[in-house]
């Protein structure tokens, strides 16, 4: 269960970044495909966080420490850059435009990730 509410808090944070950050989109016809699509998004963004995030930590710890954490936000616009390849080879209708809208669209999503952690967490708990 908390790994569908994980997926939807996602799909609403890139839902968030589509309409915050211009160079993000989602080009589907209808509503019905746009929720789809980010859900399926969603779920690519969080494997691709899964596998990758961990190994580019490790091995960019150096990265880390010199930069006081900031390196994190250019690995997260990477992982959305790459999110949004992989989507395009699914035929998903989602768009990264650049590494700067990749920037601030992670950004986006980070906060608006963690904000929906917080108020979930209060409404259904542990």
């Amino acid at each position: 269960m908390k790994i569908l509410i994980k997926i939807v808090v996602v799909a609403a944070a890139l839902w968030a970044a589509t309409q915050l950050v211009d160079g993000i989109t989602v080009s589907a016809r209808t509503p019905v495909r746009e929720i789809g699509t980010l859900v399926a998004v969603a779920l690519v963004f969080g494997i691709v966080n899964a596998v990758l995030k961990p190994i580019i930590s490790t091995l960019g710890c150096a990265f880390y420490i010199l930069t006081l954490g900031l390196f994190a936000l250019v690995v997260n616009a990477g992982l959305l850059l790459l999110t949004s390849w992989i989507a395009r080879q699914l035929s998903l209708p989602f768009h990264v435009d650049g590494f700067w809208a990749a920037f601030w669209g992670a950004i986006v999503i980070g906060i608006v990730s963690w904000l929906l952690d917080l108020i979930l967490d209060k409404i259904v708990g542990d």
